[in-house]
């Protein structure tokens, strides 16, 4: 696979602008590994080979088990490697990952916000919002992961 172009250089200024919501969302008060749980969640879905190689070395460098990273793919039946928080943010990434299909139905909402405040709910929705536009980038113009990268060298 080759990458098609340099978008992070030819939209230098709309990446510097994802890179903001970037920061805000770090910044927001949300567990990190929390966050790499979604960013990971909605990239298997959508197929990002580039920010699924990103986000499983982001959380086993924040001391996820490998095993954990690795349910993330099925975490439905993952029992109780995931808390209820990390479901309800996993459930609510699925549905607002697959908004065309699913059109975020009320109980998905419902479930998400008995676990996380307004603001937390909103700052999330803005994480996947970011790693679904990332993902659709870094899918676009076929970003190799990094870690090919790092094993030919």
């Amino acid at each position: 696979m080759t990458q098609r172009a340099d978008a992070q250089t030819l939209a230098a200024d709309g990446m510097k602008a994802l890179g903001a919501v970037h920061v805000y969302v770090t910044r927001s008060g949300l567990p990190k590994p929390l966050i790499n749980l979604v960013y990971l969640r909605a990239s298997l879905i959508n197929g990002c080979a580039y920010c699924i190689d990103m986000h499983t070395h982001d959380l086993i460098r924040q001391g996820v088990p490998q095993e954990k990273t690795a349910l993330v793919a099925a975490w439905e039946e993952a029992g109780a490697w995931f808390d209820d928080r990390e479901r309800a943010a996993l459930a609510w990434t699925d549905a607002v990952t697959r908004v065309s299909d699913s059109h975020v139905p009320d109980a998905a909402y419902e479930a998400a916000a008995q676990v996380f405040t307004d603001k937390e709910l909103a700052d999330l929705t803005v994480a996947i919002g970011l790693i679904n536009t990332y993902n659709r980038i870094a899918i676009g113009f076929r970003f190799a992961p990094d870690s090919l990268a790092r094993r030919a060298a």
